[in-house]
């Protein structure tokens, strides 16, 4: 069959591929771009309350672009670890998540009615963020080892889940139930992605949404949260207040947005403008046009995670797969979530944006998962290499 590709296509193709570079370009481009625009918009978000807290309108400006700083160091050492040391201690690093999440309910700061952080001097450790990163390592290693059992029996597919769920019942008790979610629906995903049956897969996920539905209704604050989401501007001065001032924030962008620095909403009208809702803010000064262009750089984040896992698999190497499938599931999960919540698609959920929210612990974990994801491309790109030249060897061995 002929190609269908015309000669300037192809020429386009090959301008286009990162096979011959050390690592994926494309991978690297929105994890560098997504934390420079975050600290960007972190810094305009945050100078009127952190003029107002602290007497410095800079002050968490200056803890991100640390953080930022920080986040880069951990991507370059994790980078510097075989995969195969991440594998063998996947038990290690689950029974750290789950003691970190057990301390924090005893001796955990608390803010505004949750235990989730952890006072280490100057900083604060969020075990949530970790139990992310260590579910994936452990669910990984657990699939690739009993990947037939996982396919054909209810226990092989329950497993990985009864821990997700041990991790799940310790966040809820923080509360955390946004994080809750993302840590099953990431499980369920990879264990889909393995290849478990899809009629287990379906008939677990009606149970999960069942019981999620009777969570949602059996608290009077988050049947309070889902009536607010359904009609904020019926309690637009009570429950409804942070969606309706995040959406005012939506509307005064546009399409081009009122210029970086120029929010309104930031000016004590919209709560966690710098964390939780940084979306809006940017929505507002950078306009729709910025917030589809950070929409698209998450999902270029997500496709090449997936694409690196891919390759992975096609080698053989299970568990570098996995672990690329459960980081881009967990990045690309939290940052749907988030954006749907700002733009009032979503109930409020509490949970940061990857890469560009205010936060130390989710800027550290998020570097982790991407220094992971570059080890096992530069793996991957190792393989074909070592491959072209056992090739070009045979071929002139074969011709001399």
């Amino acid at each position: 069959m002929k190609s269908i590709l015309r000669p300037g296509d192809r020429a386009w193709s090959e301008r286009l591929s990162t096979d011959h570079h050390m690592l994926d370009s494309w991978l690297l481009l929105p994890l560098i771009a997504l934390p420079i625009i975050g600290w960007i918009m972190v810094t305009s978000a945050s100078t009127e309350i952190a003029s107002s807290q602290t007497g410095n309108p800079w002050y968490f400006s200056i803890r991100h672009g640390i953080f930022v700083l920080a986040s880069v160091l951990v991507a370059l050492t994790v980078m510097r670890f075989p995969v195969t040391l991440w594998r063998s201690n996947g038990p290690a690093l689950l029974m750290l998540a789950m003691i970190l999440l057990a301390v924090v309910l005893v001796i955990g700061h608390e803010v505004n009615g949750s235990r989730r952080w952890i006072p280490l001097g100057p900083v604060n450790i969020q075990p949530s963020e970790v139990a992310k990163f260590c579910m994936v390592i452990y669910v990984a290693g657990y699939m690739e080892r009993h990947l037939t059992r996982l396919r054909r029996s209810w226990w092989g597919f329950l497993a990985p889940l009864s821990i997700t769920l041990a991790l799940g019942a310790l966040l809820i008790l923080e509360p955390d139930y946004g994080t809750t979610v993302v840590l099953l629906a990431t499980a369920m995903g990879m264990l889909l992605l393995a290849g478990a049956s899809l009629w287990r897969f379906l008939l677990l996920s009606v149970v999960v949404i069942a019981l999620g539905a009777f969570m949602a209704i059996s608290e009077p604050y988050r049947m309070q949260r889902i009536t607010s989401f359904l009609d904020p501007w019926a309690n637009q001065y009570s429950s409804g207040y942070q969606l309706t001032q995040a959406l005012i924030a939506f509307g005064r962008g546009g399409w081009t947005g009122l210029g970086l620095g120029n929010s309104v909403q930031k000016l004590f009208f919209l709560p966690e403008a710098h964390t939780d809702f940084v979306f809006s803010v940017l929505a507002e000064e950078l306009g729709m046009l910025g917030s589809l262009t950070v929409v698209a750089l998450f999902a270029l984040l997500v496709y090449r995670g997936f694409r690196v896992g891919r390759v992975a698999e096609e080698n053989g190497q299970l568990f570098a797969a996995y672990v690329c499938y459960g980081f881009s599931l967990i990045i690309g999960g939290q940052a749907f979530i988030n954006i749907a919540v700002n733009a009032g698609i979503l109930p409020t959920k509490g949970l940061t944006l990857p890469l560009l929210s205010y936060g130390g612990s989710s800027l550290m974990i998020s570097g982790a998962m991407a220094g992971l994801l570059l080890r096992v491309d530069g793996e991957n790109r190792g393989r074909r290499r070592a491959s072209r030249k056992r090739q070009q060897r045979s071929v002139s061995e074969g011709a001399s």
